[in-house]
């Protein structure tokens, strides 16, 4: 009979090293910068990641995409607008 593995922490996210995906995207953003604009932008490769990690955890889980949401920037699947006043059933 062969072993299947399961996994010890089925919700945990997806990470490299200490860095979690959405800090990894930040990294890359600011990665990208600095190769179009440098100078300050280097040093925000390690400091920007770090800075929204310690913002993120302050709030709950999944406030970057609803805080996109609020400025529009997002769609919620299921979900109405936001700016949506009016609601009939």
């Amino acid at each position: 009979m062969e072993k299947k593995r399961f996994p010890q922490y089925l919700s945990a996210p997806f990470q490299v090293l200490w860095f979690e995906s959405d800090d990894l995207v930040i990294a890359l953003i600011f990665y990208v910068l600095a190769l179009l604009y440098g100078g300050v932008f280097w040093l925000l490769i390690a400091g920007g990641p770090y800075a929204y990690s310690s913002v993120k955890k302050r709030y709950p889980r999944g406030f970057l995409k609803h805080s996109l949401y609020f400025m529009g920037l997002v769609r919620m699947r299921g979900y109405p607008d936001f700016f949506e006043t009016e609601f009939y059933e």
